[in-house]
């Protein structure tokens, strides 16, 4: 038993399938007792009250697992889930996905998870048209906010006091700030800071509608304001990784994961970040955790107990402990060492978040984020057409390709490419054959889509020169203009010399990430090399290499 990132679910004996079925005739009878007797609480086989675990609290014995589709920002209430899965014998799985992800499972004709745990109710209310969540609680809430090294937030003249988004776009403007932040059609917190920047930029209204967003303008303030992203990412966990790297002066995150961050940086001695609070467009993630009902009495039972757990007064503070609020108005006085008045943490002001659009004004405004006002992407595909590519492995790749550079399929998954964005493909084998270039989102990038369906798998393989082509393709441009990245798809491993990029990487200068997508007998050691030389990630593409084209390019 345990909890453990979802892979794949076993079968289940008939025998204990026999048992729980039984099991649960018993609990429905005992429920049936109490409920006509009245609650009897030291007999109950069911944890009630407000302790973590109640004196009678029932154990499952390993013969139930709940699989949760969660967003990245639970990892760090792992170990309290394990607390969980030990007193209670409940085996817990979960796979982390952005919120896009998790509203598209939503709206599945299945679903293939017991549970969900997005960052915000927005998703749930957006994706769950028919229904099937039931039970949808609010573990915790966090403020999404601005982040900026303590030294740099003092020049800026934004400590201790009141910052709006408008000072913060001055900043911008004037070439004084730059920030990361997750892509705003791909994960909760980058989504939540965009509604809340057009929110403040509107001046407040009631709620945005798509008549708001044709304000004269607008397209011109929050393309500026976006212009100050330098570093992008698919998840807000990742993204504080990231951040930690070392070089960024700030970013755009969930209070509790900048003070996750601000306690690492204290450790190792190093600057900590200041928390701001933009006062006319603060957005909240209220963290709801919901059933998702497939007609499996027992398991919607073990779901209630984790639930009634996490909620409970001592789990609660335990959750507060990681930075996470636990109501609207401040916290324990016991945990106001977490919360630091010195980074700018302000545990006692009382959240009024922005009221969020309706679904359909909300895909307008992501949309619109997606084609017109982020800051454009410059990306460099390099594709492996080995010889050991021949036949499914360049298969999947071409399939891979249509759904990012095919602008209808595209589309479906708010990957769109922009007006001015710039996509460059190196097909290569132990070389790079050629460089194709397409400008916009057009004919140009059409035409890129039939050039990878040309390319025939022959001969050896080089990721390191395929790399290097890309930086060199980089350097005709100017790069503080767009989101540049370099992305490389290989099924084997590779010749040529790491040590040779890497210098040739120093040299280039610049910040410009080489994401991998492996498959195949791709070596990770290999690709992870590139991955932590540039601050990047590898993305496992050998059971879903479409998923993985998805996923890699909210980060790009």
């Amino acid at each position: 038993m345990g909890l453990r990132c979802l892979r794949t679910t076993s079968e289940k004996e008939g025998s204990a399938a026999m048992k729980r079925a039984v099991l649960s005739v018993c609990i429905l009878a005992l429920a049936l007792i109490l409920t006509a007797c009245g609650p009897t609480p030291s007999d109950s086989a069911v944890s009630t009250g407000d302790s973590a675990s109640g004196d009678h609290a029932f154990d499952y014995g390993g013969d139930v697992t709940l699989r949760i589709l969660s967003g990245s920002e639970n990892q760090e209430l792992e170990g309290i889930l394990d607390d969980f899965v030990r007193e209670r014998g409940v085996n817990i799985e979960m796979d982390y996905q952005g919120s896009l992800d998790i509203m598209r499972a939503l709206q599945g004709e299945t679903i293939d998870y017991d549970a969900v745990w997005p960052a915000s109710s927005l998703w749930l209310t957006a994706g769950d048209t028919q229904y099937r969540v039931k039970h949808a609680q609010s573990i915790s809430i966090t403020p999404v906010v601005f982040g900026i090294r303590q030294s740099l937030a003092e020049e800026l003249g934004f400590v201790g006091r009141e910052v709006s988004v408008g000072d913060l776009l001055s900043a911008i403007q004037a070439g004084e700030l730059e920030f990361c932040m997750t892509s705003a059609t791909q994960s909760n917190s980058g989504c939540s800071a965009y509604i809340g920047f057009l929110y403040a930029l509107l001046g407040n209204p009631d709620v945005i509608t798509s008549e708001n967003l044709q304000t004269p303008g607008l397209a011109e303030q929050i393309t500026q304001l976006l212009s100050g992203v330098d570093r992008s990412s698919g998840s807000s966990d990742w993204l504080k990784d990231l951040f930690l790297t070392g070089g960024y002066d700030a970013m755009v995150n969930y209070e509790c994961l900048i003070i996750s961050a601000n306690q690492e940086l204290e450790a190792r001695g190093e600057e900590t970040l200041y928390a701001l609070y933009p006062y006319d467009g603060l957005s909240i993630a209220d963290s709801p955790l919901g059933y998702v009902d497939n007609g499996d009495t027992e398991k919607e039972q073990a779901f209630l107990d984790l639930q009634e757990y996490l909620l409970s007064d001592e789990v609660q503070n335990e959750i507060q402990r990681t930075g996470r609020r636990t109501g609207y108005e401040g916290v324990s006085a016991e945990n106001a060492d977490v919360f630091r008045a010195d980074w700018g943490v302000q545990p006692d002001r009382v959240l009024s978040p922005i009221r969020m659009p309706s679904t359909d004004v909300l895909m307008e405004c992501l949309n619109l984020y997606q084609t017109e006002f982020r800051k454009p992407s410059l990306t460099v595909y390099c594709l492996d057409y080995s010889g050991s590519m021949e036949g499914i492995g360049r298969e999947q790749m071409v399939e891979a390709m249509s759904q990012i550079l095919i602008q209808e399929n595209a589309e479906q998954n708010l990957l769109q490419a922009s007006e001015h964005e710039v996509n460059i493909l190196i097909p290569f084998e132990g070389y790079p054959r050629d460089v194709y270039t397409a400008v916009g989102n057009g004919e140009e990038l059409e035409a890129l889509y039939t050039q990878v369906e040309a390319e025939e798998a022959v001969g050896g393989t080089d990721i390191y020169y395929a790399a290097m082509e890309g930086l060199r393709q980089l350097k005709n441009y100017d790069l503080s203009q767009y989101t540049p990245a370099i992305i490389l798809l290989t099924d084997g491993v590779s010749d040529g010399s790491f040590s040779d990029f890497r210098d040739g990487y120093e040299v280039f200068g610049a910040d410009v990430p080489v994401f991998s997508i492996m498959f195949g007998s791709a070596d990770p050691t290999q690709l992870e090399e590139l991955a932590e030389l540039t601050h990047a990630r590898v993305f496992d593409g050998r059971e879903d290499l479409i998923g993985a084209f998805r996923s890699v390019k909210g980060y790009n």
